[in-house]
């Protein structure tokens, strides 16, 4: 599986989250706590939006380990961004390949994803079939999650995120059992347009993989004062990780079983059920 994290808020450098933190994203490729795979290194890729009103987002992926890539520490020190994604592989059977690195974009679109389609190699000739063929182009790799963020696409996702995400989910689980896959997906999700951030976490069996959702900022700066980076961003702005990037109490929040949350996000409201659906 992978760890990933995305940031909404105030334009930050991708370095103060990507590095600094005690437990980040760089340490989390070789130490990962709660991922099944401590090392995560079968490539990475981070896309961000620089905020000047273009809604194209840059992607940089690499087949390379994170924790020794130089151009994505140089990167990371000189790129400010107030909404970006960032994900360290471990390959699930896909080739190790740089189109096979997450973050995946289309359009405005940015998508990361952990988790696996079960017997995908059963499934994807017809997961495939049932993609838009008009979007069936851009489909560059191999691995499960390209074909699930064009499912999501082709199901609606400029319309209505989380509809489109129940009806591709809904889809890959019915046509999973169709073909004898009991427990067919395994998700933690990151989406994004430029202008807001939806994060998912559902599995079949009911037993997803871990994510998690940072306390609003002024919650945090009082309870942690000394922490510098927290007064260089506003109240509004929030991480979603698959591990916390540290022990610090009252930070982290796991978002539960068959949920979704959305940044930024309504303030007496900070998830939503999630339920797959069937057309």
């Amino acid at each position: 599986m992978c760890r990933w994290l995305a940031y909404s808020g105030s334009p930050i450098l991708l370095d103060a989250v990507l590095y600094r933190p005690e437990h980040s994203l760089i340490n989390q490729s070789l130490h990962a706590r709660m991922g099944v795979e401590t090392t995560n290194g079968d490539g990475f890729g981070i896309g961000w939006y620089s905020g000047n009103g273009d809604g194209t987002p840059a992607v940089f992926r690499d087949i390379a380990p994170a924790w020794n890539n130089r151009n994505l520490r140089e990167l990371a020190a000189h790129v400010r961004s107030p909404l970006f994604f960032a994900h360290i592989r471990a390959s699930t059977g896909s080739a190790v390949q740089q189109t096979n690195c997450h973050p995946f974009r289309h359009g405005r679109w940015l998508w990361m994803h952990n988790g696996a389609i079960a017997d995908f190699h059963r499934l994807q000739r017809d997961l495939c079939l049932a993609v838009d063929p008009a979007l069936f182009p851009s489909i560059e790799g191999s691995t499960d999650s390209e074909v699930m963020f064009y499912l999501a696409v082709t199901f609606g996702l400029d319309q209505d995120v989380p509809g489109a995400v129940a009806r591709m989910t809904g889809f890959v689980e019915r046509l999973g059992k169709e073909h004898g896959v009991a427990e067919p997906v395994q998700m933690t999700l990151a989406i994004s347009d430029g202008e807001r951030l939806w994060a998912f976490r559902y599995s079949s069996q009911g037993a997803s993989r871990s994510l998690f959702y940072s306390s609003r900022a002024d919650t945090v700066r009082h309870l942690h004062p000394e922490v510098e980076f927290l007064h260089e961003i506003s109240d509004d702005s929030r991480l979603v990780v698959s591990e916390p990037l540290g022990d610090l109490p009252g930070v982290w929040n796991e978002l539960p079983e068959a949920s979704y949350t959305v940044i930024p996000s309504d303030p007496d409201q900070d998830y939503l059920p999630f339920v797959p659906m069937l057309d």
